[in-house]
């Protein structure tokens, strides 16, 4: 299987540096001055997606061919830095172009990829992923959402809820259960055009913060998408998912660490604790807010902190 995400090499060579030069400027040109209006609006523009695929920090891994820089993966990382040292967590372009657009690179036909990828690289297509289900969170075992095959179509019904750039998504990265009988194996990945009858945009959803990070319920009602749109083989979206869990984490680790205690980069035992409360709600609750309360007092500015040490 081909590695998703490879080492990522220093981020000190000319290149690095002249790049987040550009990074920089953009964030304070089109971002900051603008970013208290996106949360009182509850996302981001699209104008702003276009500006930065006209600038070429989207989709930055991506090959050449498909329209991205071909460049490692510390140019991508660059991106996520830059709008952690602005505190702005509204646009989601880490989402876009390190998890949805790898996907469709390694396992995509050469049909989708030319289809897709090259409107990704220009901010004209924004991708999003449909996971997260009432009442089943990430658990692929209990999705609920249906494609069944008819002919040369699927027919998708069912509900996703918490799906980060659901009101502006042009291109979903679903998960839908295509065998019940094979629980997690029966899951496939299948490639969504919002714009198709059947498909709905539910609430925006409020949350506790990141207000411009829209978070969206999404419904399906006997939406046809054509059978080509699977991505890799049926029943192999659990095999596929897993390696891009630990990169959700990863991250969103870096903007979430750095914007808790304003330009500071914290240390993060605690974390860890949050990651892994598993307490019934009124617990977790009070463990997040000892955790992050916990972040926020031993913090550290950026220049002073050093690697933690590896826990025993």
């Amino acid at each position: 299987m081909n590695d998703l995400y490879p080492p990522t090499p220093p981020l000190d060579s000319a290149e690095h540096r002249a790049f987040r030069d550009t990074v920089r400027r953009f964030v304070a040109d089109e971002v900051a001055p603008h970013h208290a209006q996106w949360e009182r609006d509850g996302q981001v523009p699209r104008s702003l997606w276009r500006r930065a695929g006209d600038l070429g920090l989207l989709c930055l891994t991506m090959p050449e061919a498909y329209g991205g820089a071909g460049a490692d993966f510390g140019f991508a990382a660059i991106v996520v830095e830059e709008m952690a040292r602005a505190g702005a967590t509204g646009p989601l372009f880490y989402l876009h172009t390190d998890i949805v657009a790898p996907y469709l690179v390694h396992y995509g036909s050469e049909a989708q990829k030319r289809h897709w990828l090259p409107r990704m690289a220009r901010g004209e297509t924004i991708g999003a992923i449909g996971m997260t289900e009432p009442g089943a969170g990430s658990d692929l075992a209990s999705i609920r959402t249906r494609a069944e095959l008819h002919g040369e179509h699927w027919r998708i019904d069912g509900q996703k809820i918490f799906i980060s750039n659901g009101q502006i998504a042009d291109l979903l990265l679903l998960a839908a259960s295509t065998d019940p009988a094979r629980g997690a194996h029966g899951v496939s990945l299948l490639l969504v055009d919002t714009d198709r009858p059947g498909f709905t945009r539910g609430r925006r959803l409020d949350k506790l913060g990141m207000h411009a990070q829209d978070t969206s319920e999404l419904f399906f009602d006997g939406l046809r998408v054509p059978a080509d749109h699977l991505l890799g083989e049926a029943g192999a979206g659990g095999v596929l998912l897993a390696p891009m869990m630990g990169k959700v984490v990863a991250v969103k680790a870096s903007p979430g660490a750095t914007v808790a205690a304003g330009q500071t980069v914290i240390v993060l035992e605690s974390m860890k604790m949050e990651l892994h409360v598993t307490a019934p709600f009124d617990g977790a609750v009070v463990t997040i807010r000892c955790a992050v309360g916990d972040m926020v007092e031993r913090h550290q500015p950026l220049a002073e902190v050093e690697p933690a040490a590896e826990a025993s």
